[in-house]
């Protein structure tokens, strides 16, 4: 697994709202349990380069400042504020959280099936134009 660092590539293009397409991101109210999962992941094989931990301080320095104007000169047609700031309300509660790289339904689902395997408080996969709901 790697350390989080936001990046360009990361955030939308009109706002510049977190919004890293191609990953999905889940968090889990316990540390632990994140890292616990990443490491299940690659043991099945997914590749540590495309697993980052992000610790609940991580999301609040980096993710959370993304939506200061995403909303502004007009509110977001779409939906990547609001979940920045549901992000942000878990990890203030001190959630923590894997950014998995997902290029399609199938790497979603897989990732998932290893997710159910601990108690996770929110899954969203980033698709170009569309954030969904695992």
């Amino acid at each position: 697994m790697k350390a989080f660092r936001l990046n360009n590539d990361m955030l939308a293009p009109i706002g510049g709202a977190f919004y890293p397409t191609g990953y999905s991101m889940v968090m889990f109210p316990s540390a632990k349990d994140a890292d616990r999962i990443g490491h299940q992941l690659i043991a099945q094989g997914v590749s540590g380069d495309e697993i980052y931990f992000i610790p609940a301080e991580t999301i609040l320095s980096e993710i959370t400042p993304t939506v200061g104007d995403a909303d502004n000169p007009l509110p977001s047609a779409g939906t990547d504020g609001a979940t920045v700031r549901a992000y942000t309300q878990l990890a203030r509660k001190g959630h923590a959280a894997l950014l998995v790289r997902t290029p399609d339904g199938d790497a979603a689902n897989r990732l998932m099936e290893v997710v159910k395997q601990a108690p996770y408080s929110i899954a969203q996969r980033y698709r170009r134009l569309v954030i969904e709901d695992l």
